[in-house]
């Protein structure tokens, strides 16, 4: 393999980053800036990156540099199910878990083989979380089973709990359908507040686990398991209240999961990209399981447009393309991710596992030191809350923070004055970014504080400390609404612009080493 730092671009770029760069209030100025934003059609989502600090000569030679690195190449051999997780030896195929029901040749790059086995996976979790809505699953006593406890850490959980917020309108409340709950920290509070106010014959247990010997879900399921038995769902009556997603059914059979109630996804999905497995189960019970196929066509239209977009209009390549050159040319070791609606809440740490977990790497796929900085440090939130928080060290720090706002164009809540709350949360949206770019120069706030009554002596004592540097460079990716169709195609974004920066840095996005570390550790330290 060829360093990054190598490729002709790269050191392009790095002479580029090394001249005087102009202040995005210049930037902003120029003619023609607004041509820096790009939809992709079908999915509801553009991006507007006019405010990344970058120009055209910048944005041509990174261009260059995502064709020299060979992205395209790299793109297409993983969805024709080519082995590029090289250190387990796999193919990576997430990308086929929501193609098209019956799609053949280019739609589906990867075997017919593959395309039959996640089809016919697809519909038992569909038939099976309409079963459960409907009140045809029943407990060991037959009541209809109406909370349904998901167990599971990590990419078992994230993925689904996030998606479960995001399109909560559609979620059942718990008096007329099915309410899901979701259980991750194996701290026993967690489990405790979650089943304190349940009813064991009407609970259903789900326990995801890839290997079905994850610690800390294992235990989680032993105690959900004595908390059946406690309320008299004993022995064999136990298999009706429980469900296991994994991909060692053997394991899961013999801890005395049912195999009618065990759903399996492969070695081939990783877990942090597991929601459009089987693993999104519990989502498909919380909206349906026909949101949930809306869902899955959501990250098919993202992944049709990632492969056939050019790369200077290609969404996932622009948030990537961005993104390398504030790490790796503008060197800021950080990435917030600031998300404007509140049913976004969980968007930002489900991406923070998606990107660190898979480019935290300092090796290349040939076992060489990568020569670059690689993975972000990316963290975030709420957007509104964290204006009263953690923005003022964005605006006055001495930390130069890149941030990605998410934002959604319209509104559906029932509220009567609905229209305002969203008006409101938009409008800081957008005039944060445009703060965080434009900042204000001594001159203005001179100006500002005369104009507030200050006179020119106490003028002068607080004009450096509310002037603000600003330069700070950021995108805003919009959807046009939050439903399950544009959340999807929001998630397939981000899984695309990792895989499109793993494939600059030369780096195996798919494995995850250090995590298994601290499971071996665990275990080594159990046994002591």
């Amino acid at each position: 393999m060829t360093s990054p730092t190598a490729l002709t671009a790269w050191q392009q770029l790095t002479t580029l980053a090394a001249l005087p760069q102009p202040h995005l209030r210049e930037r902003l100025a120029q003619p023609g800036r607004e041509a820096m934003q790009a939809g992709a059609e079908g999915t509801g989502i553009r991006i507007d990156f006019t405010r990344q600090a970058l120009g055209g000569a910048e944005w041509s030679t990174l261009i260059s540099l995502a064709k020299e690195a060979g992205v395209q190449a790299q793109r297409d051999a993983m969805f024709r199910g080519d082995i590029i997780n090289t250190s387990e030896q796999r193919a990576v195929l997430h990308v086929a878990l929501r193609g098209a029901p019956g799609a053949t040749g280019s739609d589906a790059p990867w075997s017919a083989e593959i395309q039959q086995r996640v089809q016919a996976e697809r519909d038992r979790v569909c038939t099976f979380a309409e079963r459960v809505r409907s009140g045809d699953v029943k407990g060991s006593t037959g009541l209809p089973l109406t909370a349904v406890v998901t167990i599971g850490i990590g990419g078992s959980d994230m993925g689904p709990r996030m998606a479960a917020d995001a399109l909560a309108p559609l979620c059942s409340d718990g008096k007329t359908g099915v309410r899901v709950h979701f259980v991750s920290n194996p701290d026993a509070w967690t489990l405790h507040s979650t089943l304190r106010d349940l009813n064991p014959l009407t609970t259903l247990i789900i326990v995801a686990s890839k290997t079905f010997t994850t610690q800390e879900t294992m235990t989680n399921a032993a105690s959900a398991r004595r908390w059946l038995q406690d309320g008299g769902i004993t022995g064999s009556a136990q298999s009706a209240h429980l469900v296991a997603i994994t991909a060692a059914p053997q394991k899961s059979g013999a801890a005395g999961y049912p195999a009618e109630h065990t759903f399996t996804f492969w070695d081939w999905v990783g877990g942090r990209y597991s929601i459009w497995s089987a693993l999104g189960l519990p989502l498909a019970v919380a909206i349906g399981s026909t949101a949930f196929r809306e869902f899955l066509a959501g990250g098919q239209a993202m992944d049709a447009h990632f492969r056939r977009a050019p790369l200077a209009q290609n969404l996932p390549v622009i948030l990537a393309l961005s993104g390398v050159w504030n790490r790796n040319f503008l060197h800021c070791p950080t990435q917030l991710l600031s998300t404007y609606p509140s049913r976004l809440v969980r968007f930002a740490p489900f991406v923070q596992q998606m990107d660190m977990e898979s480019n935290g790497k300092r090796v290349r796929k040939d076992g060489q030191p990568v020569e670059a900085d690689t993975g972000p440090i990316v963290w975030g939130g709420l957007g509104i809350d964290g204006q009263h928080a953690y923005f003022q060290l964005l605006h006055q720090g001495t930390h130069r923070v890149p941030v990605e706002f998410i934002g959604v164009e319209t509104e559906d809540t029932p509220l009567p004055l609905a229209a305002e709350h969203h008006r409101v949360v938009n409008l800081n949206l957008r005039a944060q970014a445009q703060a965080l770019a434009l900042g204000r120069n001594e001159a203005d706030t001179r100006h500002a504080l005369m104009a507030e009554g200050l006179s020119a002596e106490q003028t002068e004592v607080f004009v450096s400390q509310r002037s603000f540097q600003g330069d700070v460079p950021s995108s805003t990716v919009w959807l046009d609404a939050l439903t399950p169709h544009r959340l999807g195609a929001l998630i397939a974004l981000y899984e695309h612009k990792v895989f499109t920066q793993a494939a600059i840095w030369g780096i195996n996005a798919y494995d995850q080493w250090g995590v298994e570390l601290g499971k071996t550790m665990a275990k080594h330290m159990e046994q002591r």
